[in-house]
């Protein structure tokens, strides 16, 4: 048995006076965390509250959300010492940060020792356009850990590629911070999360930002889980480990990483493999040529 422990922390984003009033945040959640978890997760965006920080904060709009770029080395600087003081694995949701002259939502897995590695967030929600977001070109799996893992934020859990490229890649736990701004987005990235864990046979973690701070932060909706495959290994609807909807909370779930070889090689379900035996078929329909410019309505 390969055990990993993780923890979600479902994070109730707050308008925060400065970044002090934000690590009271995280530590409000982080001190409950057990201290045998292997993996501790935050959401997607969960330092937006920061933009209560400025003087001006009551004529901001979402376009300004760019400004909270201005603690990104803060943010860092005290993921990496949280992460070492706990000698745990933090994935720290994500932040909007600068590169020269682009913006990206970075999400990054800050390792015991205080060192870290990130993800740009290659596909982009709609919304995201108001922030000025670019997209990121690159999809790693890290062997940081007890388990190889990958990063999908939010809207990638949408986007079945994604999943597929980290799961070829070794991927054993795919991790999702995801801000969902209604409960029909919460419920896309929910159940494409639990399509993503059974068409690769991994584990999925979605953790969301929720709360109302706001205008002009918008509410976030959600509830945390770690899933699994739906497989005779696990519970037959694929949940390890769920949190309750819209609190400041977190939950932790415990996961054998020898189930899924073992569930590849002799599941009742074997659709890692079989996404690929069948190649011979897709060809015949060329699905990435039509693909490459698809139609948005029927013509």
């Amino acid at each position: 048995m390969r055990e990993v422990k993780i923890t979600a922390c479902q994070f109730r984003v707050e308008k925060a006076a400065s970044f002090e009033v934000f690590k009271n945040q995280v530590e409000e959640l982080i001190n409950q965390v057990p201290e045998d978890s292997d993996y501790v997760i935050f959401p997607e965006l969960f330092t937006v509250g920061l933009l209560g920080s400025f003087p001006d904060q009551d004529n901001l709009t979402a376009a300004d959300l760019i400004k909270i770029d201005e603690y990104t080395s803060q943010y860092k600087e005290y993921f990496s010492q949280l992460a070492k003081k706990r000698e745990q694995i933090i994935i720290a949701g994500s932040h909007l940060e600068r590169r020269e002259d682009k913006y990206f939502n970075i999400a990054y897995i800050f390792d015991k020792n205080g060192s870290y590695v990130e993800h740009k967030k290659t596909h982009i929600f709609p919304a995201e356009a108001n922030w000025q977001t670019s997209e990121g070109d690159e999809l790693e799996v890290f062997s940081i850990g007890p388990a190889k893992i990958g990063l999908a934020v939010c809207y990638e859990a949408e986007i079945p590629e994604v999943s597929r490229i980290l799961s070829k890649k070794g991927a054993e736990i795919i991790f999702s911070p995801s801000y969902t701004f209604t409960e029909a987005g919460f419920w896309r990235v929910r159940h494409c999360a639990q399509a993503r864990a059974i068409e690769n046979q991994v584990y999925f973690v979605h953790c969301p930002t929720v709360g109302e701070p706001g205008d002009p932060l918008p509410n976030g909706y959600g509830r945390s889980s770690i899933l699994s495959p739906c497989d005779h290994a696990w519970t037959a609807n694929g949940i390890v480990a769920e949190s309750e909807t819209n609190t400041n909370t977190l939950v932790t779930g415990v996961v054998d990483i020898d189930d899924i070889y073992e569930n590849r090689e002799n599941g009742a379900a074997t659709t890692f493999v079989d996404r690929t035996r069948r190649e011979d078929v897709y060809a015949k329909y060329e699905p990435f040529n039509s693909m490459n410019n698809p139609s948005v309505s029927p013509k």
